[in-house]
């Protein structure tokens, strides 16, 4: 049912008042437009109905009718995916984005968020009882679909990756029902939805640990583009072999003259006086045009690293996952930056170190454990912008070029219906218990969050 004339519309629309009356549902209007508006300002899909769900009822009802009515079904939180899986084209969204309350338990340290919460909802509700939340690096991304597919952010060194925050999920499977899952409760699905991405239900709410640091300390260091490969270099020692207190995300994007810069964007959570020591070290890496650290609140930082990525502009994303800056990656991530389509884009590394590399892969879905630098090559651009081919092709070059530098597999949060090669490795030795999952929560496929490798030829063989 992709196609809906107006009647089939109305009546899908009754089929969901009826079933979700505490529900508001849309087919057109600011509701319906609002929606559709994703951070991708690009991303134009059209689907049939949207639910507005204001209880987790709501979601359950959604979903039914889904399968009844045998639509596509999609689930709209932060809207931040920049695939666009959140808009299900031709079919029924359950838009989540009013569900966005947190919850704080501030002396068991731990966060009770609905499934329509953002990383800066998070952050916001943790801050004034002296905590933290290991949240995305920008405020606008709903932590439910983060944490689902790994979730890098800038306190993972110390405290791991927003999945190895998850203590509890609460979940709408496919055939309506809602359920509680985490170590003890439906395991194997508590393992699936930590990294297995929102493949096997409608997340409502989560809880989460929570952390005491009692100042952050963040910012930005720029390097002029002459220094950027001997930069480069020297930020893979502090990125990928650093103290677990250091996250570091470092790239490229245009400078304030309109010329490619370095920066390094440092994050230190642990004991202030030795944390400016580091940060001073990485400024001494070159010989910096700007350099501003200092302590901050988490909240503010996401919000500042979010105004720098709007929502509306036309965006592509392709990553790649590198183990190390060898010199042919450098080379490439050089040459990347000094052929930017627009001015607007960005090349953002990410690194994964500390404490996320000490889970067991066999703990979580996720399974990249070893240090590596995530590699977002960001192109951007407005949308009255006529070279969106142009700025499209750049980022797949660049994402090519390093291919031969990367790790199998890639981050499934990012990854686009196309990049075959990184989804078919995407989660290692975890893929057979993963699609096992599966197939036992979700055999008709109803939910397709992200995507998901193709089962092995020794699971075919043998019937999993």
């Amino acid at each position: 049912m992709t196609h809906q004339t107006g009647n089939q519309q109305a009546e899908v629309a009754a089929h969901l008042q009826r079933a979700a009356p505490s529900g508001q549902v849309v087919t057109s209007g600011p509701a319906y437009d609002a929606s559709r508006a994703l951070w991708n300002g690009a991303i134009r899909h059209r689907p049939v109905v949207v639910l507005h769900c204001s209880q987790p009822s709501d979601v359950q009802a959604g979903v039914r009718v889904a399968r009844d009515l045998g639509m596509p079904v999609s689930v709209r939180a932060g809207g931040h995916g920049w695939t666009g899986s959140a808009l299900a084209e031709g079919g029924l969204v359950i838009d989540m984005s009013a569900l966005r309350r947190v919850r704080v338990d501030a002396d068991a340290a731990v966060a009770e968020l609905d499934g329509g919460a953002t990383s800066g909802d998070l952050a916001e509700a943790a801050e004034p009882h002296g905590l933290v939340a290991v949240t995305g690096t920008v405020d606008a991304v709903g932590m439910a679909g983060l944490s689902l597919g790994g979730g890098y952010g800038p306190l993972s060194g110390r405290f791991g990756l927003a999945v190895d925050n998850v203590l509890s999920i609460d979940v709408v499977l496919a055939d309506g029902s809602l359920i509680t899952t985490d170590a003890e409760h439906e395991p194997d699905l508590f393992w699936a939805l930590r990294g297995g991405g929102g493949n096997f239900g409608v997340v409502t709410s989560m809880r989460v640990t929570l952390h005491t640091v009692p100042t952050v300390l963040s910012g930005v260091i720029m390097f002029p583009w002459p220094q950027a490969a001997s930069v480069l270099a020297a930020l893979e020692e502090p990125a990928l072999r650093g103290p677990d207190e250091l996250t570091v995300q470092c790239g490229v994007v245009t400078g304030p003259t309109g010329e490619p810069v370095v920066f390094v964007a440092p994050t230190w959570c642990g004991e202030p006086a030795r944390g400016q020591r580091v940060v001073d070290a990485l400024a001494e890496l070159g010989d910096p045009i700007a350099s501003y650290v200092a302590p901050t609140r988490l909240a503010d930082m996401l919000k500042q690293n979010g105004a720098a990525f709007p929502a509306g502009r036309h965006v592509e994303i392709r990553p790649r996952t590198l183990p190390g800056l060898t010199s042919a990656a450098i080379d490439a991530l050089v040459a990347g930056g000094a052929g930017m389509t627009s001015a607007l884009s960005a090349i953002s590394l990410h690194s994964l170190h500390g404490a996320a590399t000490r889970v067991p892969v066999e703990d979580t879905a996720f399974a990249a454990r070893t240090p590596h630098l995530l590699v977002e090559t960001i192109a951007q651009w407005e949308p009255g912008d006529r070279g969106g081919a142009k700025h499209r092709a750049w980022a797949g070059d660049l994402s090519d070029a390093l291919a031969g530098e990367a790790l199998p597999g890639g981050y499934v949060n990012l990854l686009a219906a196309d990049e075959t090669d990184q989804i078919t490795h995407a989660y290692g030795p975890n893929r057979d218990r993963l699609l096992a999952v599966k197939n036992r929560f979700d055999p008709d496929a109803v939910f397709s969050a992200t995507p998901l490798p193709p089962r092995s030829t020794a699971a075919q063989g043998e019937g999993a």
